[in-house]
Order: C-alpha cells, then structure tokens, then sequence
C-alpha cells in the first residue's frame, strides 16, 4: 500500500505548478496534503477513484489539511477534539479496518519563537491523542511536522541551533513521541543517509545547492515498523517549497 505526504504550500498554487500531473503518476493509494490554504469552495479538486476529505481553518489563506483516499474509510475525525487546536484544521484522522490514517500540520514555532509556549502543549495533545487510537490498531502518521529532529536531518546545524524548527524543546517533543511507541519511518530503513530534506527555503538558490531540512515525516506505530517496504523522498518534484515524501507497507500483514 502505497502512502504520500506533500506540504503544497497553498493547492491553488501548487494546481498551476503540476500537482495534478504528480498526482496521477505517483498512483499513491492514501495521498494527503497540508497547508491547502484555502476555505470550502475556493477550490474544485477531484480525481477519479479517489474520495476526499477537507479540514480547512478558520482563518482564510492559512493553514488547511485534505486527504484522497482509493479505499473508502469506516470513519474520519477533523481535528483531536480540543477547540483551541482544532480552528486551524490541522489534523484529520480516517479509520480503516486495521490502522488510522492521520495527517498533521504541526503549528511552526515562527520567529522569535513566539509561537513556541502554544507547540509544546500541542505536542503533548497530539502524542495523547496518537497513544488513544493506538490502544485500538496501528496508527500511519504523517505531515510535515516542522521539526528537524536529529543533526543528520538539516544541512547546517549548527548554526540553526535554537532557531524555529531546530530548538531542544521540539526535537525532544518528537524523541518524545518516537519513544512512547512510533518509528520514523525514513530513519528506520535509512538511519545514516544525509543531505535527505524535504523543505528548502526560497531564499538563497538553498533547495538547488540542497541546502534544505528533513520536516516532512510518516510515522509509524512501533509493532508495524517491520512491515515498512519502503520509504522515499521526492526532490525533484517542484510545486512547493516542500517536496512529497511517502510509504509504502505491506498492509496484509497488518
């Protein structure tokens, strides 16, 4: 079964950049998006054989998650219940027969890290909210997740230590996350392999020079890890100033 993730960075954009065309050649089974930035309406995107599922926010032109799926699900929940995370339409979870399928927007720290107080208490909410469904079946989880988590995972670390994506407080949420039961998926089949990203900025030539971060993730429950076949990284597809990133898993063996 074949997963992919992309942070499109507005779909209407990204509609005039070639997602359609990635779209139907990846083929993937669940394909999820975030940071659609658009409301209901603003945008008329299907795909044969596919059904969708939208969580935009409140706020116009921010935020936003959506989810093509070929397998209809038994059940999907916008958002973990909580108001004050939930109007940015981060999070939209589907339940199949035997696992759920999350996608995930995690709020960026911003500058400043001014932002930083209201991602540590939304860590703590997701990881909750993730051990939950995992108490019923495996969990695939994945978004772009804003963090970098390991110096392999960023081009310069050193000198983006502390900065929004890179501070000791995320990258502990996330070593937090991974030691209650879940696997990063790309680090489980590939633990050494660099300059790996999946977000470059538009400012200095970065993602041509692939001076970039690894931020865009599928995460797995721990007990399923061993039924990962693969897990990839698209740099070459263009649209975004992420790039897609998927996996694949042996689903009959769940």
């Amino acid at each position: 079964m074949k997963f992919i993730s992309w942070n499109v960075n507005g779909i209407r954009a990204c509609l005039n950049k070639g997602f359609a065309d990635f779209f139907k050649q990846v083929d993937a089974d669940i394909f999820c998006m975030q940071e659609t930035k658009c409301q209901p309406g603003q945008v008329d995107l299907e795909f044969e054989g596919y059904k969708s599922y939208w969580n935009s926010a409140e706020r116009k032109g921010y935020s936003g998650t959506a989810v093509f799926t070929k397998k209809e699900p038994l059940h999907v929940t916008y958002g973990i219940g909580i108001e004050e995370h939930d109007k940015e339409g981060r999070v939209i979870t589907l339940e199949f027969e035997k696992f759920y399928m999350v996608t995930i927007y995690t709020p960026n720290a911003k500058r400043e890290l001014e932002r930083l107080d209201y991602r540590m208490i939304w860590e703590d909410e997701i990881r909750k909210y993730l051990l939950k469904l995992n108490e019923s079946k495996p969990v695939i989880m994945c978004g772009d997740l804003n963090v970098a988590h390991e110096e392999i995972d960023l081009k310069n670390p050193k000198s983006n230590r502390g900065n929004a994506g890179f501070t000791d407080e995320e990258r502990e949420k996330m070593t937090e996350l991974l030691n209650a039961g879940f696997t990063d998926s790309f680090r489980y089949l590939y633990p050494d392999k660099t300059d790996s990203y999946s977000w470059w900025s538009y400012m200095g030539h970065a993602r041509e020079k692939n001076i970039g971060w690894r931020i865009d993730y599928f995460i797995t429950s721990k007990d399923i890890e061993k039924y990962i076949k693969q897990a990839m990284i698209y740099p070459e597809v263009m649209g975004s100033d992420h790039c897609p990133v998927g996996l694949e898993i042996e689903e009959d063996k769940i």
